[in-house]
Formats: structure tokens, sequence, C-alpha cells
């Protein structure tokens, strides 16, 4: 692809993602998305010939593939090496890291609260391609990293997945619920707070006793 045709579709995938995160995948129309990007509609068809249903799709899966490297990069920077002592620390550091993913990648989650919100009205394809592409990758890294934890001695589990869910609903989920998904956002202190909390009450869980 030539670099104008990339850079041209990048702009349309850029303002689609704007669009669709603003105002949802029913709701949102080629139109808005071409004044969005600032091209033609003609110039969307170009490069989407199935327009709104493939521009959406791109929209998803391709936003997915950044998070996810931020999302494995948090894995293996923070439960690398990890011991006993500094369990509870690195735990709290790992999901620190892994929120910080949500917000540097702010639009992409936009759009993942509308396809959830939207989830009667979107193809079943486009969920599972979502997935594959996106939270199943870090889901199975993690599980991944959690059972090496279990193997070590550092956490008592059999499932190491649902553990790693565990922790991710004690924490990423309560500050989602707490701040409407981003549309109030917490102030860092606030965030802490909830992590080291969901942490502590995870490890009374799964410490090995």
């Amino acid at each position: 692809m030539r670099q104008g045709m990339a850079e041209k579709r990048s702009a349309i995938v850029q303002g689609a993602r704007k669009v669709f995160g603003r105002d949802g995948y029913t709701r949102t129309s080629i139109d808005a998305i071409a004044e969005q990007a600032v091209v033609s509609t003609r110039t969307i068809y170009n490069h989407f010939p199935g327009g709104k249903v493939q521009l959406f799709r791109a929209v998803v899966v391709e936003g997915s593939e950044p998070v996810v490297e931020a999302q494995l990069d948090a894995i293996d920077r923070r439960l690398h090496k990890v011991t006993a002592a500094d369990l509870e620390q690195d735990l709290v550091e790992f999901v620190a890291a892994w929120i910080a993913a949500s917000h540097r990648f702010a639009d992409h989650f936009a759009v993942i609260r509308q396809l959830r919100a939207e989830s009667a009205h979107v193809p079943r394809e486009f969920l599972t391609a979502w997935r594959r592409s996106g939270p199943q990758r870090a889901s199975d890294a993690l599980s991944g990293r959690f059972a090496a934890l279990a193997a070590d001695g550092l956490l008592a589990t059999d499932d190491p997945a649902r553990a790693a869910r565990h922790l991710l609903l004690l924490t990423v989920d309560e500050i989602n619920e707490v701040g409407f998904d981003g549309a109030l956002p917490l102030s860092e202190e606030a965030e802490r707070a909830i992590v080291e909390s969901g942490v502590r009450a995870f490890l009374r869980g799964y410490a090995p006793r």
C-alpha cells in the first residue's frame, strides 16, 4: 500500500474510532465518519468496500492490538520475577500498569463500551474477532503467569485463569464501575486505593496458607 493510501486509511480508521466511540455502532453513519476523518464517502468505500460493517470490524480488531501489547508488557515487567516478600506490591504495580493501558487508549475503550452496550445489534462475528484479537490473548498470558506463580508456591489455586479473573474483577472492574467506564474518571489516589484494597482481598483468598 502506497504511503498516501496508508495515511488516508489510517485517518479513516482514527476518525471512525472517534465517531463509533461517541455515537455507537447503530447510530453512526458513513457521512459522520467522512466528516470526522476529513475525507469523502467515496474515499471511505475505496478503502472499505463493505462500508460501516467492515470499518467497524477494523476499528475494533486493529484497535485491540496496541492495547494487548501494553497489557502483555505489564505482565512481563511487573510479574516476571516475583518473590513472596514482594508479591502484594508486585500485584499492585501490575494492576496499575494494566489500568494505565486503558487510560492510554481511551478512544479504543470508548468503542468497546459501545460494543458491549450494543452487543445484541452487532454481528456475533465482531464479538468473536474482538475477543480473539484482544482480551483472550491478554487473558491467556495472565493465566499462564498465574500458573507459574502457583507452581512456585506463591498463589494457592488449581484454576489460574479464574484467579486472574478474580484479581481483575476486584480491581479493574471496580474502577470501571465506580467511574462509569471512564465517563467520570477517578483521581490517581482513588484508583490506587481501589487497587490496593482489591489486591489485599485477592490475597486473602489466594495466598498460600
